[in-house]
């Protein structure tokens, strides 16, 4: 059956993968994006075939439009970045956390039946345990991870105040096709792939024996669309990630083998806010709606290096 669903942030990496899968599966897709990390390519192929709506989260009139008729809504627009909160904490606030707020009040008053929204693991700081579970008290390091940390809350105070079957998930590192290299911010995969590619050395921030939760996006676009139609998970926080962990000198070391070459990573001092080891416990979700990430660590790099290898 078609649904009609609004994705924030839907020219940006992980909202694209999201609009294709939908429009796949014979949805109708409104986006709503101010293309301030997102890009109209992203969506090359498939924009005859989607609305698009060039505008902010933090416009709550324009919201309101853009939610207008729609069943389901994929919140997927943030200023991301850790380091990148440091530097502006007011701007991460308004955009993750306020801009979550009206993302919420505009699905209220449209009638939407569900919104899911993404929000991190950041949330989690940096507990001194092997795997991360959603019962674990929350200890944001950063701007951003307390940013992620009120949306989720606000998801939660807006299905039990109005009934509203918000659901917020928590993503673990997510990588893939499409991930921007040439942001200060960006991430440690597109930034690695596109270093290696041109002959230069990664960079690690840190020794490199930090580990994280690497989870390629068709997982996560899974768990979202999962997420959208199972029962029983308004107010609740789900982990999305794989349940394993690399360290970044492995990471260097598996690149290597993929693109064929032999470069060793540079150190810099470590990043601000910067956790030392992030693995998820995905039971929660595999028990609610029956996620299964289907794309392993080794499958997922293997594929975002051809992509970008593509690209050049």
């Amino acid at each position: 059956m078609s649904i009609s669903c609004l994705v924030t942030g839907g020219v940006g990496f992980i909202g694209s993968h999201l609009v294709d899968r939908l429009l796949q599966a014979g949805h109708r897709v409104r986006v709503l994006d101010n293309f301030t990390t997102g890009f109209r390519h992203n969506l090359e192929g498939v924009a005859a075939d989607v609305e698009i709506i060039e505008g902010d989260v933090r416009d709550l009139g324009l919201l309101r439009s853009a939610a207008r008729g729609v069943d389901t809504v994929f919140h997927e627009a943030a200023l991301p970045s850790v380091p990148r909160s440091f530097t502006d904490p007011i701007a991460t606030h308004e955009n993750n956390a306020t801009g979550t707020l009206n993302v919420l009040v505009a699905a209220r008053d449209a009638g939407a039946r569900r919104v899911v929204c993404a929000s991190s693991s950041s949330v989690y700081g940096d507990a001194p345990v092997e795997r991360k579970r959603e019962d674990l008290p929350t200890a944001p390091r950063s701007p951003y991870a307390v940013s992620k940390l009120a949306a989720e809350q606000y998801c939660r105070a807006f299905f039990i105040g109005y009934g509203l079957e918000a659901v917020a998930l928590r993503y673990f590192n997510v990588f893939g096709p499409r991930q921007d290299p040439n942001s200060p911010y960006s991430a440690v995969i597109p930034r690695f792939i596109t270093a290696m590619l041109n002959g230069q050395s990664p960079t690690i921030y840190g020794d490199g024996l930090q580990s994280r939760d690497f989870t390629y996006v068709q997982n996560v676009v899974d768990a979202n669309l999962l997420a959208a139609t199972s029962p029983g998970v308004g107010g609740e926080v789900f982990n999305i990630a794989r349940g394993e962990n690399y360290g970044l000198l492995d990471l260097v070391d598996a690149l290597k083998a993929i693109l064929g070459v032999d470069l060793a990573p540079t150190f810099e001092k470590p990043r601000a806010g910067d956790v030392r080891h992030s693995r998820a416990d995905v039971s929660k979700a595999r028990e609610m709606f029956g996620f299964e990430p289907r794309v392993g660590f080794e499958e997922g790099l293997r594929l975002t290096a051809e992509w970008y290898q593509r690209q050049r």
